[in-house]
This record gives C-alpha cells, sequence and structure tokens, in this order.
C-alpha cells in the first residue's frame, strides 16, 4: 500500500513543478516505493526528490514514465504563481 503523500511546497509565490500526479499515477497501477526500488532499481534519494517537489533530470521523469508506461504529465504538472492583489 502506497502512503498517501502530501508534499510541502517550498519557497510559496515561486513558480513550481508538482510531482503530485507521479503518486495518484502509481497508486492507480498499484507500483510500491519499494517496488521502484527493489524492482525497477530507481534510487531512494530521487524518490525523496519527488516527494519534496525538489528538482531531478528528465531522465528520471523518463525512467518513472517508461516504468508506468505513462505520459509526462502523469508524473508532474507546472503550477504557476498566483497573481500579486
Amino acid at each position: 500500500m502506497i502512503a498517501q503523500v502530501e508534499p510541502k511546497i517550498y519557497g510559496v509565490g515561486e513558480r513550481m513543478i508538482s510531482y503530485r500526479r507521479l503518486w495518484e499515477t502509481m497508486r492507480n497501477r498499484n507500483v510500491t516505493q519499494y517496488a521502484l526500488i527493489y524492482k525497477h532499481h530507481v534510487s531512494p534519494s530521487q524518490i525523496t526528490r519527488m516527494k519534496r517537489n525538489e528538482s531531478v533530470s528528465t531522465h528520471t521523469i523518463e525512467v518513472f514514465c517508461r516504468i508506468l508506461n505513462c505520459r509526462v504529465e502523469d508524473v508532474m504538472e507546472y503550477i504557476p504563481d498566483e497573481p500579486d492583489g
């Protein structure tokens, strides 16, 4: 079972990429973090970076898309900052 992930949003007011969709896609495809690490040899540090919405390489995004057989937008989304006022 995949634990519910509520990532922290760093740098309030900054543009950011969110990996919330990754956790939803994993849940829908019944892929666990354990499987990512031990079956697909994904680095635990990459998973941690994504949990924290930190930057990862396009290669990492490609690896997740291949493992999950999904599109980039199933892994990540751009969240624009809110306009002032």
